[in-house]
C-alpha cells in the first residue's frame, strides 16, 4: 500500500484540509494499492496562492537557470525510472515492458527535449523598429488524464516551467501515484517554493475551481471532450488562455496500393496500444471494398496475438482497462455495435479465457461498420477496432473526416505522392504515413472537438508564452 497523506504546496508536504481520500485500485487484481488525499477548494486556493507568489521571481529567473532546474529533475527522475514504471503499471495496468518504454521513457525524453529548448529557444526578435518579446503567460493550472499520466504531466509542466510559469498540477484521481513520485523528485532537487504545486482533487470540485480561479492565467487540460467543454466554459468567464487536448476517433486509411499485411498490422497495434486507452488510437480502419475480406482476415489474425494477462508477465501484450467504470463503458459499446448490426469478427463482452479477476476486455474486431453506427462515431477507449470500406480515394477522405473529431490519422500507400495528397486532406492535427514513428519535437493536438492548442516541442513551449511588441 502506498499511502500518501499530504499535498505538495509552496515547496512543502502539508496535510489536506479535509480527511477524504481517493483509493487507487490495481486494475489487474481489483485490489486497492494506495490512497491519496482528496484535496478541497481551500487546498486549491492555497496552491494557486503559492504559485501566484512565486510568479514574479520565477518569471524573471534567467532561462538558463530554469533549464538547469529541469535538468536536475530529469537526472533524478531517470534514477527512479524503475520505481516509476512499477507504480504506473500497478495503477494503470499497461504491460510493464511497454510502461518502461512509453509511460516512463517517453516522459524522460520529453523532459530532456524541453531542457534543450530552454537553451535554444529565442524569446526575443526584432521586426523593424519593434522588439517582440515572448513572456510567461502567468500561473498555469495543469489538469491531466489517467491514460498516459506521467507523459501528460511532463508535456505540460516542463514547457510551463521553461516559459517561466509556476504550475498547479491536478492529476487524475484514477492514476495519481506517479504524480506524487514526481513531486518527491521535485522536492528532492529543491525547486523554489511555489513553482510546482500538487493537489489531488476531483475534477468537478478542484478541476472546475481551478478553471474558474481568478488568479489562474492559463488552463492546460487533457481529457474527454465533455470535460474539456466544461473547462472552456468556466475559463471563458475570466477570458483565460486555454489549451485543450481532447478525444479522438482516428482513422487509418489503407489505400489499394499499400502493403496490406503491414498496414493492417500497424493499424491494429495502434488501435490496441494501452488496451485502446489512447486518445490518438486508430480505431477506424478504412479499406477498399475489394480488399475487405483479406483485410478483415488479417486484422483478426493480428488481433489474436494480443495476449491478455498479468501486466508484469513479459508475454502480456494487452493489460486490463483502468477501472470498473471504464470496463463497463467499453463492454456497453461492444454490445451496442452488435445490436446496430456490425459483424463481430473477434472478441466480445466475455472476459478473456482464464482471467476471472481484473478489468479485462478481449481484443475485439468489428467488420462491415457503417458511418452512422455509434462505434464509428464515438470514442470507445478500449481495444475495439472498426473496419469500414470505401470505393475511391475521395470517399476514403470524406469517410475519414466524417466524425466530430480530428486528433490523428494514418495513411498507407506505396506511392509517396498519393499518400501525401490524402494526408493533406485529412482534418487531423497529426497524420502518420506508412507507420512513421512518433516525433517528440512535432506538435501534438487536434482539430474540431479534439481540442485546440499544441503540445510537444517548440510549439508546446509557445502555448505558455504571451507576445509583447515594444516599439523602439
Amino acid at each position: 500500500m502506498l499511502k500518501r497523506n499530504e499535498l505538495y504546496i509552496n515547496g512543502q508536504w502539508i496535510p489536506a484540509s479535509g480527511d477524504g481520500v481517493f483509493e487507487v485500485v490495481n486494475p489487474a487484481t481489483e485490489e486497492t494499492i494506495g490512497t491519496v488525499p482528496a484535496a478541497s477548494v481551500a487546498d486549491a486556493d492555497a496552491a494557486v496562492r503559492a504559485a501566484r507568489n512565486a510568479f514574479e521571481q520565477w518569471s524573471t529567473t534567467p532561462v538558463a537557470e530554469r533549464a538547469n532546474w529541469l535538468e536536475k529533475i530529469h537526472v533524478e527522475l531517470k534514477h527512479r525510472a524503475e520505481e516509476m514504471s512499477q507504480v504506473i503499471t500497478a495503477e494503470l495496468g499497461m504491460p510493464f515492458k511497454l510502461t518502461k518504454m512509453i509511460q516512463v521513457g517517453l516522459p524522460l525524453a520529453t523532459l530532456e527535449s524541453f531542457v534543450n529548448h530552454a537553451r535554444s529557444f529565442s524569446f526575443e526578435e526584432r521586426i523593424g523598429h519593434s522588439l517582440i518579446v515572448k513572456e510567461p503567460a502567468g500561473v498555469v493550472a495543469a489538469i491531466t488524464p489517467w491514460n498516459y499520466p506521467l507523459h501528460q504531466i511532463i508535456a505540460k509542466v516542463a514547457p510551463a516551467l521553461v516559459a517561466g510559469c509556476p504550475v498547479v498540477l491536478k492529476p487524475s484521481e484514477v492514476t495519481p501515484l506517479n504524480a506524487f513520485l514526481l513531486a518527491d523528485v521535485i522536492a528532492q532537487v529543491g525547486l523554489p517554493p511555489g513553482v510546482f504545486n500538487l493537489v489531488s482533487g476531483a475534477g468537478p470540485v478542484v478541476g472546475e475551481h481551478l478553471a474558474g480561479h481568478a488568479d489562474v492565467d492559463l488552463i492546460s487540460f487533457t481529457g474527454s471532450t465533455r470535460a474539456g467543454k466544461r473547462v472552456a466554459e468556466l475559463a471563458a468567464e475570466g477570458v483565460k488562455r486555454v489549451a485543450l487536448e481532447l478525444g479522438g476517433k482516428s482513422p487509418s486509411v489503407i489505400l489499394d496500393d499499400a502493403d496490406l499485411p503491414e498496414a493492417v498490422k500497424g493499424t491494429v497495434k495502434a488501435c490496441f496500444l494501452n488496451s485502446g486507452q489512447t486518445c490518438s488510437a486508430w480505431t477506424r480502419m478504412l479499406v477498399p471494398e475489394e480488399l475487405y475480406e483479406e483485410a478483415a482476415e488479417l486484422a483478426v489474425n493480428v488481433a489474436r496475438k494480443f495476449v491478455s494477462g498479468d501486466p508484469m508477465d513479459q508475454n502480456t501484450r494487452l493489460g486490463p482497462l483502468v477501472s470498473k467504470r471504464q470496463y463497463e463503458r467499453v463492454t456497453e459499446y461492444i454490445r451496442g455495435g452488435i445490436q446496430e448490426g456490425a459483424m463481430l469478427l473477434l472478441g466480445g463482452t466475455e472476459a478473456p479465457a482464464g482471467l476471472d479477476r481484473g478489468y479485462y476486455v478481449q481484443p475485439t474486431v468489428f467488420g462491415r461498420v457503417t458511418p452512422k453506427m455509434t462505434i464509428a462515431q464515438e470514442e470507445i477507449f478500449g481495444p475495439v477496432l472498426s473496419i469500414m470500406t470505401y470505393k475511391t480515394d475521395e470517399e476514403a477522405v470524406a469517410l475519414a473526416n466524417a466524425t466530430p473529431y480530428g486528433l490523428a490519422a494514418g495513411v498507407w500507400s506505396a506511392d509517396a505522392e498519393r499518400a501525401m495528397s490524402v494526408a493533406r486532406r485529412l482534418r487531423a492535427g497529426q497524420v502518420d504515413i506508412n507507420g512513421a514513428p512518433y516525433n517528440t519535437e512535432a506538435p501534438f493536438g487536434g482539430y474540431r472537438q479534439s481540442g485546440y492548442g499544441r503540445e510537444m516541442g517548440k510549439y508546446g513551449l509557445e502555448e505558455f508564452l504571451e507576445i509583447k511588441a515594444i516599439q523602439l
